[in-house]
């Protein structure tokens, strides 16, 4: 037996409380280069804290598939971490609120070619889970020395469907 979550579209107004959708939209902040490139600017808050430091680290993910399965979600109570697709496939980003140092009100949320995230520090996250095909990302999280990694596993899990 397990819970169901049905996938949602990936919008920056649904996922503003997990963090940022990281995307190309509306007009440029300034157009530089001359006049060759807008930027779009400051579109993430990427957060690091007082004993980390931005790392890049590559991530190379297997495919999954729907129904997929959420056993355990974990978070990263140091520091932010974004995920930049670099091959296009849309990646399945499971969230949840904090609720007394656990989990609760899971969503889940189905990116579009284009699309980046990034997660908040603490922010209650499943698994890279590229859809579809191989994914590669790169990922910028907090490079430290302190632990950055707390998982949740459920008794019940949950099975996210397709939208």
């Amino acid at each position: 037996m397990s819970l169901q979550l049905t996938a949602e579209p990936l919008t920056a107004e649904a996922f503003a409380p997990y963090g940022e959708v990281i995307e190309v939209s509306g007009a440029p902040d300034k157009i530089i280069n001359q006049g060759m490139c807008g930027r779009h600017h400051d579109r993430a808050r990427l957060d690091f804290g007082p004993e980390g430091r931005a790392g890049i680290s590559l991530f190379d993910a297997k495919a999954r598939h729907f129904p997929h399965k959420v056993d355990m979600v974990e978070r990263h109570p140091e520091g932010s971490q974004a995920f930049v697709p670099l091959n296009g496939v849309p990646m399945l980003v499971v969230v949840a609120e904090d609720e007394a140092g656990a989990p609760a009100n899971l969503r889940a949320f189905l990116s579009q070619p284009g699309q980046s995230i990034n997660l908040h520090r603490g922010c209650w996250h499943g698994v890279l889970a590229p859809m579809g095909a191989p994914g590669q990302y790169i990922v910028v999280d907090r490079i430290g020395s302190t632990p950055n990694l707390e998982e949740h596993w459920f008794k019940t899990p949950f099975t996210v469907v397709s939208g």
